[in-house]
């Protein structure tokens, strides 16, 4: 018998991944064979288990790191693993983001227990993964983009403005950011600064709420 695809599991709810791990372990070709709790230990248990985990399935929101900046982070440090996103939000940006971060695509939490383990599969097959309920939808909208001369959603913000917004959101100082970046307080102002105008906001509240509404962060 082939040996089962080893599995990293990354969400910050317990209870979910209890019940992640439940599904995918019933499955006689995949295994949970270690957790984490947010998109930063993720990426330190990748590092640690090399070339012994497959797939790396990553919940989007979760503390100190999201799902989407661990799954570009991994795509770098471990291009050979691949990688699948696991979310409460439905909508058309976080595909593409996905895809864009080196993911085979993703599921949401809702139809988690009909359609992960085939998402698993066909990532491990490095195909990518539109669960039933998106796919017309997605192609539609991809579709209307190309015929109106549209590209494709683009990122608003930098990867580095991305983690400071996060933070700002969670609630850390300037200087909790510097220290947990490894960069100065000045550079993080300067960040904040260039978010604040790029996004067109006024102060830490209303980047909060952004980072809630793009799922930097759950509410």
């Amino acid at each position: 018998m082939t040996a089962p695809a080893r599995i990293l599991l990354a969400d910050d709810h317990a209870l979910v991944r209890r019940g992640v791990r439940l599904i995918l372990d019933a499955e006689p070709d995949l295994t949970v064979v270690a957790e984490a709790a947010d998109g930063a230990e993720a990426i330190e248990r990748a590092r640690e288990l090399g070339d012994g985990v497959d797939l790396a399935i990553l919940d989007i929101a979760m503390p100190r790191q999201t799902g989407l900046q661990a799954a570009r982070e991994l795509s770098r440090v471990r291009p050979g693993l691949r990688t699948l996103m696991l979310t409460m939000y439905d909508n058309e940006q976080y595909f593409f983001e996905a895809l864009k971060a080196g993911a085979s695509g993703y599921v949401p939490k809702s139809v988690a227990d009909r359609d992960l383990v085939e998402a698993c599969r066909a990532a491990l097959r490095d195909e990518p993964f539109i669960y039933p309920g998106a796919e017309s939808a997605l192609i539609r909208t991809y579709l209307d983009r190309i015929r109106s001369g549209d590209r494709l959603p683009a990122r608003p913000i930098t990867e580095r403005e991305e983690e400071i917004l996060k933070l700002v959101a969670e609630g850390h100082s300037s200087k909790e950011i510097a220290q947990l970046l490894v960069i100065s307080v000045k550079t993080v102002e300067r960040h904040r600064a260039n978010l604040l105008q790029k996004l067109g906001l006024r102060d830490r509240l209303e980047l909060t709420r952004y980072a809630i509404r793009v799922g930097l962060i759950e509410p």
